[in-house]
C-alpha cells in the first residue's frame, strides 16, 4: 500500500472501465435503489378498520429478519455516493474549481427533484379532502411519502463534507475510519445505557464511515484486494454483525420494525457498519462477474435509463404505492393477503407490475426535473451563501420528513397546508440562496470598496519616509 500524499496515489479513472464511468458503482447504486423500491412495495400489510387503514410490515413475520441482512442496502447507497462524490470532486479540482462551486452542482441534482414532489403533494391533501377522502388514510399517505427525504438530508451533509473527507483520506488513508467506528460504538453504548437521544449522533458517524469507504474505493485502495481477500473481508463483516446481534443489545432485523423497542436503522447503529463491510466484501469478490453483467447489453441499456433518474424513482415510488393502496383498499375494498402465504406470493408479481406502471408514468412526468438539472458547478460561488442554503434546504426537508404533507387533516383546509408550506419554503429559499449568483449590486459594491482596502494596506506596509508615488507598483 502506498503512502498517502497530497495527490491521490491512484487516479480515480483507473477504477472506471468503459467510457469514463465505473459500471460497478452504477450497478450498485441503481440495483440498490431498485431493491429498495421493490421492498417498500412488498412490505406494507394493509387492513381496514372502518374508514381507517392499519399498516403492518410483512418483514415482521417469523424468520423474515434474515432477509434484511441482504435487503438493507442503504449502506451500499452511501458507499456509492462517497465514491461518486470523490471522483466528481477530483475532476472539479483538476479543472481549478472550488468546493463551493462544486457543491452548487450537487445541490441541483439533489434538491431540484424534491421541488416536483412538493408541487404535487402540497395541494394534493386539500384536493383529496374536498373530494371526500377520509382523513385517516389521507394522513397516513401524506405522512409516508415524504419520510424518504431523511435520505436526502443525510446525503446533503455527506456531500458538504466530501472535500474534507477526501482531504482526510489523502492524509491518513483508511485510518480515518478508526475514530468514526469507535465513536459509533461509544454512541451505541450511551444510547443503550439510557440516553436514547444521543443515538442520533450515529446518523452522522455511521453514514460518514460508510461514505468514507466509498472515498477510499474511488482512490483505488481496494484494487489489490483480490477475490480471496475480499471474501475474507465479507466473512469478517458477517461474523462481526452476527456477534453484535448474538451477544449485544442489537435486534436481528437490520430495518426498523413496528412496535420494536430498538431499531438498527432509526437511528443507525454500529451493525450497519459491519453489515456494509460484509456486503462490500461479497461485491468486491464478485466484481469481475458483476462488471461483465453490467456491461451485458440489456443490463447496460437498463442502467443507462435508470442511473440518471435514480433520485426521481426513489422520490416517487412511495407515491405509486399510495395510488395502489388507495385503489386496493378504498376503491375495491380489499386488503393485503397474509404475508408469504399462497395468495400473497401469487399476487406479488401482479402487484409489483401494476405499481411499476404507475411509477413509469410518474417518472416520465417528473424525471426531467432531475435529468435536466446540471451537475456542473459554478465559479465564484459564495461559500457562505452555498453552505447557508444547504442548511436551510436540509432543515426544510427534515421538517417534511418528520411532519408530513398533511399533519393537521382535522383542523381545516388552511391548516392542512400551512406547516408543510413553511417547510417547503425553507427548501426553496435554501436552494435559491445556494444556487443563484450574488446580486450584481453587492458585487459592484465589493469592487468599489476592495481597491480602497488594498491601497490602505499598501500605505501601512510602505517603508517609512516613502512617498505615495514610491509606494505604488511600477507600471510596465
Amino acid at each position: 500500500m502506498t503512502t498517502p500524499t497530497a495527490v491521490p496515489p491512484r487516479s480515480p479513472a483507473a477504477a472506471r472501465p468503459g467510457k469514463g464511468r465505473d459500471v460497478l458503482l452504477d450497478l450498485i447504486r441503481s440495483g440498490a435503489i431498485a431493491l429498495v423500491v421493490v421492498q417498500h412495495w412488498l412490505m406494507p400489510v394493509i387492513t381496514r378498520d372502518g374508514d381507517a387503514l392499519v399498516a403492518g410490515n410483512a418483514l415482521s413475520a417469523p424468520g423474515a429478519w434474515a432477509w434484511t441482512w441482504v435487503g438493507q442496502v442503504m449502506p451500499l447507497v452511501f458507499f456509492a455516493s462517497g465514491a461518486a462524490g470523490a471522483i466528481s470532486w477530483a475532476r472539479t479540482k483538476a479543472k481549478g474549481g472550488d468546493a463551493a462551486g462544486w457543491l452548487v452542482g450537487r445541490l441541483h441534482r439533489l434538491v431540484l427533484p424534491v421541488a416536483a414532489l412538493v408541487v404535487v403533494w402540497l395541494p394534493l391533501p386539500v384536493v383529496l379532502l374536498a373530494l371526500g377522502v377520509p382523513g385517516q388514510p389521507l394522513h397516513l399517505a401524506a405522512s409516508t411519502v415524504p419520510q424518504l427525504l431523511w435520505f436526502l438530508v443525510v446525503q446533503l451533509i455527506l456531500v458538504a463534507l466530501t472535500p474534507l473527507t477526501v482531504a482526510l483520506h489523502r492524509r491518513s488513508g483508511l485510518a480515518v475510519l478508526i475514530p468514526l467506528v469507535l465513536g459509533a460504538a461509544a454512541t451505541d453504548v450511551l444510547r443503550f445505557a439510557g440516553v436514547p437521544l444521543v443515538g442520533y449522533v450515529n446518523a452522522i458517524l455511521v453514514w460518514v464511515a460508510v461514505h468514507q469507504v466509498g472515498v477510499a474505493y474511488a482512490d483505488g485502495r481496494f484494487a489489490g484486494l483480490g477475490r480471496r481477500g475480499a471474501a475474507l473481508v465479507g466473512v469478517a463483516g458477517l461474523a462481526a454483525t452476527a456477534a453484535l446481534v448474538g451477544f449485544g443489545p442489537y435486534p436481528a432485523s437490520m430495518i426498523g420494525m413496528p412496535g420494536a423497542p430498538v431499531s438498527n436503522m432509526s437511528p443507525p447503529t454500529l451493525c450497519l457498519v459491519t453489515l456494509a463491510i460484509a456486503q462490500l466484501g461479497v461485491l468486491f469478490a464478485l466484481k469481475p462477474a458483476l462488471v461483465r453483467f453490467a456491461t451485458w447489453r440489456p443490463v447496460a441499456r437498463g442502467l443507462a435509463v435508470l442511473a440518471p433518474r435514480t433520485m426521481t424513482v426513489f422520490l416517487w415510488h412511495m407515491s405509486a404505492l399510495v395510488v395502489g393502496v388507495g385503489v386496493l383498499t378504498l376503491g375495491v375494498g380489499s386488503h393485503t393477503p397474509d404475508p408469504f402465504g399462497p395468495l400473497w406470493l401469487a399476487g406479488a408479481p401482479l402487484w409489483i407490475g401494476g405499481l411499476l406502471v404507475v411509477l413509469v408514468v410518474l417518472v416520465r412526468a417528473f424525471g426531467s426535473w432531475e435529468t435536466r438539472s446540471t451537475t456542473a458547478g459554478r465559479r465564484g460561488a459564495s461559500p457562505v451563501a452555498v453552505y447557508a442554503g444547504l442548511v436551510l434546504a436540509a432543515a426544510g426537508m427534515l421538517g417534511l420528513a418528520a411532519r408530513g404533507f398533511a399533519p393537521h387533516v382535522d383542523a381545516g383546509l388552511l391548516a392542512v397546508v400551512a406547516e408543510p408550506a413553511a417547510w417547503s419554503a425553507l427548501v426553496a429559499v435554501g436552494y435559491l440562496l445556494a444556487t443563484r449568483p450574488v446580486p450584481a449590486r453587492l458585487t459592484a459594491r465589493f469592487r468599489l470598496t476592495a481597491p480602497c482596502r488594498l491601497t490602505a494596506r499598501r500605505r501601512l506596509t510602505a517603508p517609512r519616509g516613502a512617498t505615495r508615488s514610491s509606494a505604488r507598483p511600477a507600471r510596465a
